[in-house]
C-alpha cells in the first residue's frame, strides 16, 4: 500500500481540495463518535462492547473498500480521494481518538501513546514523501512511476482480501444485530448527508463532491479489529459491524450515487 500511496500522491493535484477532503473525513469521524456516543452513553452494556460500537460507527472503510470502489466509479483519478480521506484524516484520528477510546473502554492495560502509534504507520510517511515531492514539482522518474505502479497494484486485492478476513458471523449474532443496527445507521446514512452538506458549503462539486460522499457513505473500518483485539474490546460485536455495515453498503451506495448524481 505504501508504494500506492506514494505514486498517487507524487502525481494527485493537490491544493485546497485536498484539505477539504481533509477536513471532510475529519468531521465524519468527528460526528460518529457524537452520535453513536449519544446513542449509547445510557446503555447498560459492558465498556468493552460500548468501545467497539463507537470505533465502528466513527471510522469508515475508507481505503480498504473506499479506493476500489471510487476507482471502479471514476477511474484512477479518484484513487487520490480515498487516500487523502483516509490517510489526512480518518487514520490519524484513528490512531489518536481512537486508541484513547479503545484504551477507555477496553480491558487492556497497554498504554501506547498516539504520537509513537502514527510513526509507526508506513503509509503516513509515503503521504509525506508523497505530498513533499508533489509540492517541489520533483519529476517522477519513468523506472520508479514503473516500480511503484507495480508495487500499488496489488493494493485492492489485498484490502478486499483483508475486507473479507473481517467479514465472519459471530456465535451470538442474534443479540448482536439490534445493536449493529444503529452504527449502520450512523456510517451509511447520516454521516453521508451531513458530508453532502458539508462538502457542498466548502465548495467541493460535480464527481469530486461525490466521491467525497461516497467516502463517507463507507461501511466500517477492517483496521479498528486491531485495537479492539489489542484493547480488549469486544472483537466480535465489532466483526459483526462490519459485516452488516458492509452487507448494507451493497445497497445503499448505489441509493447515494444515483441520489447525488
Amino acid at each position: 500500500m505504501t508504494g500506492g500511496v506514494l505514486l498517487v500522491l507524487w502525481q494527485a493535484p493537490l491544493g485546497l481540495d485536498s484539505v477539504r477532503i481533509a477536513l471532510s473525513g475529519a468531521l465524519d469521524v468527528g460526528f460518529g463518535l457524537a452520535a453513536a456516543w449519544l446513542w449509547f452513553r445510557r446503555s447498560r452494556h459492558p465498556n468493552r462492547m460500548v468501545g467497539a460500537l463507537l470505533l465502528a460507527s466513527a471510522f469508515p472503510n475508507a481505503t480498504y473498500l473506499g479506493l476500489p470502489v471510487l476507482e471502479a466509479t471514476f477511474g484512477p483519478w479518484a484513487r487520490s480521494v480515498a487516500i487523502q480521506y483516509d490517510l489526512l484524516a480518518c487514520t490519524p484520528l484513528l490512531l489518536s481518538a481512537g486508541i484513547a477510546i479503545a484504551a477507555r473502554y477496553g480491558g487492556s492495560d497497554e498504554k501506547v501513546h498516539p504520537l509513537r502509534a502514527l510513526i509507526k504507520v508506513p503509509s503516513l510517511w509515503a503521504v509525506l514523501l508523497g505530498v513533499s515531492l508533489n509540492l517541489l514539482a520533483v519529476p517522477l522518474p519513468d523506472i520508479i512511476h514503473s516500480w511503484l505502479d507495480k508495487l500499488g497494484s496489488a493494493v485492492i486485492p489485498l484490502m478486499l482480501f483483508s475486507l473479507g478476513l473481517g467479514l465472519r458471523w459471530a456465535g451470538r449474532w442474534q443479540q448482536q444485530i439490534p445493536l449493529v443496527i444503529p452504527v449502520a445507521v450512523i456510517q451509511l446514512l447520516l454521516a453521508p448527508v451531513l458530508i453532502w452538506g458539508f462538502a457542498s458549503a466548502l465548495g467541493l462539486e460535480g464527481d469530486l463532491l461525490l466521491a467525497v460522499i461516497l467516502e463517507a457513505a463507507m461501511p466500517s473500518m477492517v483496521l479498528g479489529l486491531v485495537l479492539c483485539d489489542r484493547y480488549q474490546l469486544d472483537t466480535s460485536l465489532y466483526a459483526m459491524a462490519v459485516t452488516v455495515t458492509a452487507a448494507l453498503s451493497m445497497l445503499t451506495l448505489p441509493m447515494w450515487f444515483a441520489l447525488v448524481s
